[in-house]
């Protein structure tokens, strides 16, 4: 049996997917069942929350492998989860964490990231850790934008990454809580393709037939509320206005072929991504 957590989040989707394909027993740890009406059949609902050490000792019964997607910036979730994994016996980990986390120095939006893959590894339970770069669907970030006829916030300019679909990482995922040769082991993740903001928008706007128009930002800070019109924490708002500033830094983009090798064929294009999540966009 397996847990997934933030199993209704875009990769967390992608991941009940392959399994339920798989013919994989699974079950999900949510805290709203509402959010989880639309999951593949199979995945077997518990309702409870990262902060509660008896709901994941319940949801952990039974369980031999957990997939640990943890949302904020702090550690006491993971802190949590692996204690109550080594007490239900669980034989495997598999972490999603961020690239950033390979950094050294390591940035602050990697801090976090780098603290929880150390609980992780500390507490003795077989773990992989998967660090996938930027994702294709921080795309849907420009949805309501592109349906109010505004332009696109380009935060980061000449800047260079390669998305990687949230599927793909999935897949990985998939694999490392199903076969025996993936621990201990860390993965980094990327796309194929170095694009820029701008050169995403020109596709997207192809796949969508009509014009995107795009516009950079006059600062950091605008790129903040474009993206957090509530606000943002501070610890979460200052990593990524530094991230921001080294993606404009980047005109190159860091690339892997760890896709390719773990799952036998090339990443999925940002174009295949844009197709396949048209709706999204109308």
């Amino acid at each position: 049996m397996i847990l997934l957590t933030g199993a209704t989040g875009n990769i967390g989707r992608e991941l009940t997917r392959e399994l339920a394909t798989a013919g994989v027993e699974y079950r999900i740890l949510v805290r709203d069942p509402a959010r989880a009406r639309d999951l593949p059949a199979p995945a077997r609902r518990y309702v409870g929350d990262l902060d509660d050490p008896a709901a994941l000792a319940g949801a952990l019964d039974g369980v031999t492998a957990l997939f640990l997607l943890v949302p904020g910036v702090g550690i006491d979730h993971t802190r949590h989860a692996v204690k109550s994994a080594q007490q239900a016996g669980v034989r495997r980990i598999v972490l999603l964490s961020s690239f950033h986390a390979a950094g050294d120095p390591v940035p602050p939006m990697g801090r976090w990231h780098r603290e929880r893959e150390e609980l992780v590894l500390a507490g003795g339970i077989p773990a992989t850790i998967v660090r996938p770069g930027g994702l294709m669907s921080n795309a849907l970030e420009w949805a309501p934008a592109i349906r109010a006829g505004e332009p696109i916030l380009d935060p980061t300019g000449p800047g260079r990454f390669a998305p990687v679909d949230p599927a793909d990482i999935a897949a990985v995922a998939a694999r490392a809580l199903t076969e025996p040769n993936h621990r201990p082991a860390t993965y980094a993740l990327t796309g194929a393709e170095s694009l820029t903001c701008a050169e995403q928008v020109a596709i997207l706007s192809r796949i969508l037939g009509r014009t995107l128009e795009i516009r950079g930002t006059s600062t950091p800070e605008e790129a903040i509320r474009a993206r957090f019109p509530n606000g943002a924490p501070p610890a979460l708002a200052a990593a990524i206005l530094e991230s921001f500033t080294q993606m404009r830094s980047d005109t190159v983009g860091l690339r892997t072929d760890t896709v390719t090798a773990l799952l036998g064929r090339p990443p999925r294009t940002f174009a295949q991504w844009c197709a396949a999540h048209r709706d999204a966009f109308a």
